[in-house]
């Protein structure tokens, strides 16, 4: 079932919801949309729950918007969507900026209803080197990225997809690369640049010392685009932050090592 869900006065979400039991709630990375957990989506299902996708405002069918690309307002349309849908005993699940925005989500929207999260290679708590912080990209390599998008989309995001297959053990077809990359490239110009922006801008890293519910991370320990430093970061500075490591997985593990992250997935949930 498909779902479109008003978030704003110009902005309805598109929700992907099948399956039945304690709702998942699943959030992308950039520049993706929803449908890049299709291998997890069906696995979760055949152990008996149920699977919300949420496409973000501005990537796959969601609308595209002039603004509200922060961490801050998307966290605010996914509570719109938990409620909409009248969800309840609910599991945040992650990838990348989806794991940002997840911790953002939850110290925002902390309550009894919100039971536990599971990032997938988190884009946090910075996706960039600050002071204290030397894990990432340097601010200025996200801005120039951001011009490139800017000037040749396809190009910039497909240069970024190759990233994305890099620096693992494992060898994934040039099939499913441009598979990934064509669903890349549905996003919108704008929330693509403006997601960006915030990857670049936001930092969480006070914010999660308040995270007062278990998060459990998955993470490859050859990740090219967010560094396992990230979760080894979480993992000593949020209150119930436990890592399992994947071993040779780059950033996209969640195709790479599938069955591994998959069964490490349901670990998580049933904990």
């Amino acid at each position: 079932m498909k779902h479109r869900i008003q978030v704003s006065d110009e902005v309805a979400l598109n929700v992907d919801d099948f399956g039945s039991g304690q709702p998942l709630v699943f959030l992308h990375g950039w520049p993706a949309n929803n449908t890049m957990f299709e291998y997890q989506a069906d696995f979760v299902v055949e152990n008996g729950y149920r699977y919300i996708g949420i496409d973000h405002r501005g990537f796959g069918l969601s609308d595209r918007a002039a603004d509200g690309y922060d961490y801050d307002t998307i966290a605010d349309d996914i509570q719109k969507v938990v409620d909409e849908l009248n969800l309840k005993d609910i599991i945040v699940v992650g990838f990348s900026v989806g794991g940002a925005l997840a911790l953002k989500y939850g110290v925002k929207h902390n309550s009894s209803n919100l039971k536990k999260m599971v990032l997938l290679g988190p884009a946090g708590p910075s996706f960039v080197q600050r002071d204290g912080y030397p894990y990432g990209l340097k601010p200025e390599d996200v801005t120039a990225l951001i011009e490139q998008i800017n000037d040749d989309q396809p190009k910039a995001i497909g240069d970024f997809g190759e990233d994305s297959f890099f620096n693992s053990d494992i060898e994934v077809s040039d099939e499913y690369k441009q598979y990934f990359n064509a669903m890349t490239l549905t996003s919108s110009l704008i929330g693509t640049v403006k997601l960006a922006e915030s990857l670049r801008d936001e930092d969480l890293r006070e914010e999660i010392k308040s995270l007062d519910l278990p998060v459990y991370g998955i993470h490859g320990t050859a990740d090219h685009v967010c560094p396992i430093e990230f979760s080894e970061y979480l993992e000593k500075e949020a209150p119930d932050y436990t890592l399992s490591k994947v071993e040779g997985a780059g950033h996209a593990l969640f195709f790479e090592k599938k069955d591994e992250v998959n069964r490490l997935l349901l670990e998580a949930l049933k904990k």
